[in-house]
């Protein structure tokens, strides 16, 4: 293949069954969103399913709904509010609400569908993202309770999410973690008996065990990813790889200019190999001059500017030749760079590469795990 993502089904399932084994106690939820960080999200929702998560989670209504028409049983977290979740309600998954406003906008939706819809009540402890402030959060248990009354919506859950977990021992984690007790006791001692409680992310689980509660949210965890500094616990495998065969080698004089803007000229007479992989294809333009390809048991800096669709290395003398495989990140094993590499050389994260991969570049599933 010319380019592909390999995806290693089975690292993310040995990365959910530890990941498990770590919070035991707790159910784990696997978080699927952004098309599995990436990785393709019903082949990675199975795959977490087979490690044991009890839960999936995703961003928006439309992921949730796609997850059962691929068949998919398992409770299923829909984490943003926003658009009609009538088909989700019809669909049996559990719905965030941060607000009276889309609490109502639930209760309608589950009305005309004559089911009960599973409602996870959102409290804002600290992110100042989606959620109820601490202001707000006794009116949206009461909206809650009243909905529940009617017999429209289930609380199943209370939940919020950290700011700062990927900053070990930053005062909000802490903060935060008594901002959601006391919203838990505010909405427990209203009536509401929730199936679940969570807050804690992959970071949070890691780093912070007395924020596991009754289940948690495991994000980049399960790809063998994280945010927090120097990345994921070795135990946990990246399960992708982003790889490519170069479509062209040349041989050019000393002082040919490289790609868009010329920013990049030889020096020397060199051979040149063109790797059809470029920004839309997820490559980020500031790789350009970094050392993150893998190509003939070697790494090689990115010559030039990333162009939309195909970028140039410089293998000097290398006898490099068309379809010679380059990989731009893996697990590590071979001494490729890594997502987190990536991120750290680009002032990003490995998440935002990983999801970055485009459309175009299949995904692929080899049998057999590693």
């Amino acid at each position: 293949m010319d380019r592909e993502a390999l995806v290693d089904l089975g690292a993310i399932t040995a990365n959910v069954a530890a990941l498990c084994e770590l919070v035991r106690g707790s159910q784990v939820l696997a978080a699927v969103k952004a098309d599995g960080y990436g990785h393709g999200m019903v082949p990675a929702a199975r795959a977490a399913l087979a490690g044991g998560a009890g839960w999936l989670g995703v961003a928006d209504l439309d992921e949730a709904v796609a997850l059962r028409r691929a068949g998919i049983t398992a409770p299923v977290l829909c984490m943003m509010t926003f658009g009609d979740p009538a088909e989700a309600v019809r669909h049996g998954i559990d719905l965030a609400a941060g607000s009276a406003g889309y609490l109502a906008t639930i209760e309608a939706a589950a009305v005309r569908a004559g089911v009960e819809a599973r409602l996870h009540l959102k409290a804002d402890t600290g992110l100042s993202r989606g959620g109820a402030t601490a202001a707000d959060w006794p009116g949206l248990v009461a909206a809650a309770l009243d909905a529940q009354a009617r017999g429209s919506v289930r609380v199943t859950g209370l939940w919020s999410h950290f700011a700062c977990a990927d900053i070990p021992g930053h005062p909000s984690i802490a903060a935060q973690l008594a901002a959601f007790a006391h919203a838990v006791a505010v909405a427990e001692k209203a009536g509401v008996t929730p199936e679940v409680r969570h807050i804690a992310n992959t970071a949070a689980a890691l780093t912070v065990p007395e924020s596991r509660y009754d289940l948690v949210r495991f994000g980049g965890g399960v790809y063998g990813l994280s945010t927090l500094p120097g990345g994921a616990p070795s135990w946990l495998r990246p399960a992708m790889t982003l790889r490519a065969r170069l479509a062209m080698v040349k041989r050019v004089p000393a002082g040919t200019g490289v790609s868009y803007g010329h920013r990049y000229v030889t020096s020397r007479e060199t051979t040149l190999g063109l790797v059809p992989l470029g920004y839309a294809d997820g490559v980020p333009r500031g790789a350009a001059g970094l050392p993150l390809v893998s190509a003939r048991g070697r790494r090689w800096p990115i010559a030039g500017t990333v162009c939309m669709d195909q970028f140039v290395v410089d293998f000097g003398d290398e006898p490099a030749a068309v379809g010679d495989e380059v990989v731009l990140f893996g697990p590590g094993d071979g001494g490729e760079p890594t997502a987190q590499e990536w991120g750290e050389r680009l002032g990003t994260i490995s998440y935002d590469i990983a999801t970055g991969i485009g459309a175009r570049v299949p995904r692929s599933y080899p049998a057999g795990g590693h």
